[in-house]
């Protein structure tokens, strides 16, 4: 992702999302460094992420695909690609979060490795008007194996 992409980054982002993040929000993940990137299909950005790096683990704040391009592997093949930076810069876990009622992103992150650890109660806001706020999984996968690795 460059500072090129963000303004169509943060278009899908708001029609994909209910609590989208703002374009502001992904021009300061870019200046703080976090590994951001995008995946294209004939010039056109079809999904993109963003993964924060800390002491000895990382996580993934954004994972996102447009929806005529889901269920194509595309959010699998950039899962993989934030593993691969996320164990470069020295991650030994990663976390996430992700909504409780989102089956196929929880499917993805169950099968690439990811396990429930949490739950956050009522952390995200509604998808529409009368729905109620939804709750957050917290999902960990080791990066290392041994002691630290768990």
């Amino acid at each position: 992702m460059t500072v090129d992409d963000l303004a169509y980054v943060a278009a899908l982002e708001s029609q994909i999302h209910a609590a989208p993040w703002s374009l502001g929000n992904f021009r300061d993940a870019l200046a703080a460094g976090y590994s951001a990137r995008v995946a294209e299909r004939e010039g056109r950005i079809i999904a993109y992420g963003v993964l924060m790096l800390g002491p000895g683990e990382a996580q993934l704040l954004n994972l996102s695909v447009v929806p005529d391009a889901r269920r194509q592997g595309i959010g699998r093949m950039l899962l993989a690609q934030f593993l691969v930076d996320a164990r470069r810069l020295g991650a030994e876990q990663i976390f996430l979060e992700v909504r409780a009622g989102n089956r196929a992103a929880i499917a993805l992150y169950e099968t690439s490795g990811f396990a429930a650890i949490g739950r956050r109660i009522a952390y995200y806001p509604p998808t529409h008007p009368q729905a109620p706020r939804e709750d957050a999984l917290v999902m960990r996968r080791a990066l290392v194996t041994g002691p630290r690795g768990l």
